[in-house]
């Protein structure tokens, strides 16, 4: 049997990178995409078998060119088993600070962008009678937070509808797992947009104390590998998930008064 493919976006750093280098690692062929093409081949010759990894720059706003990217992500080895949705963008900003046109680019990148995505390359899974869809959201993609309105609202978006998508091509042997990590020791909020739309620049305490992304991306794997459907990735702060779901009223009380910057 050949080897299986998978296609991973936001590659370029942070959870992407580790993943790629695992996926490698356990002989997988990777396809990698970001808007960096510099850092794509720095992380491709950082994997243990960079011969079977392939670069593929992608930009998430760019939904008209997502036909040929699946076209070009396919030719490379064939076909495409899985596609893990990692691209994205944070946010730190109130929401009475935070301009239309920066909610707007969130939803454009973190929701717009994966679904123009998905919608490219679901014919091919379909022919192909079977495919995996990871989807990397946020633990604030099951429950919200200061300082990140719109993003907690594209991540959310993101679990409508891949949990539709899950329930309309099971008979296509399309299956989907939703990672919703916790605080994991990336970029993400030094990169994340103010209201203003303008870089944070700087990293958020529970981020510097988060989880390593090699350890997520070894989570990630183990749960595309089981087929989860959905899985919480962090240290106690998954735990909020169920505190939410069980305790509503404790944990906004708590949520009001947590250091989440």
């Amino acid at each position: 049997m050949s080897k299986q493919v998978i296609w991973i976006t936001g590659a370029s750093s942070g959870i992407g990178e580790a993943t790629a280098k695992v996926y490698s690692k356990k002989g997988f062929d990777v396809i990698i995409s970001a808007r960096k093409e510099k850092e794509l081949e720095r992380v491709k010759s950082e994997c243990q078998h960079p011969e079977n990894i392939r670069v593929l720059p992608l930009d998430l706003t760019e939904t008209s060119q997502m036909d040929a990217k699946v076209k070009e992500a396919i030719s490379f080895f064939g076909k495409v088993d899985i596609l893990l949705h990692n691209g994205g963008i944070s946010q730190r900003s109130l929401i009475r600070e935070t301009a239309l046109d920066v909610d707007r680019k969130l939803m454009e990148v973190n929701y717009f962008g994966t679904v123009a995505l998905t919608k490219a390359i679901l014919p091919h899974f379909i022919q192909n009678k079977g495919g995996q869809f990871g989807v990397v959201t946020s633990l604030v993609g099951k429950f919200a937070s200061p300082f990140r309105s719109s993003y907690a609202a594209s991540k959310h978006a993101l679990h409508g509808f891949f949990d539709t998508l899950r329930a309309e091509h099971y008979q296509d042997n399309i299956s989907v797992t939703l990672i919703c990590p916790g605080f994991i020791k990336t970029q993400v909020s030094v990169n994340a947009l103010t209201g203003d739309g303008s870089s944070l620049g700087k990293m958020d305490e529970a981020q510097a104390k988060g989880m390593s992304p090699e350890a997520c991306a070894e989570g990630i794997f183990s749960a595309l590998s089981r087929n989860i459907e959905e899985v919480l990735i962090g240290g106690k702060e998954k735990y909020a998930v169920y505190l939410k779901r069980f305790f509503p009223g404790i944990f906004s009380k708590i949520l009001r008064k947590a250091k989440v910057r």
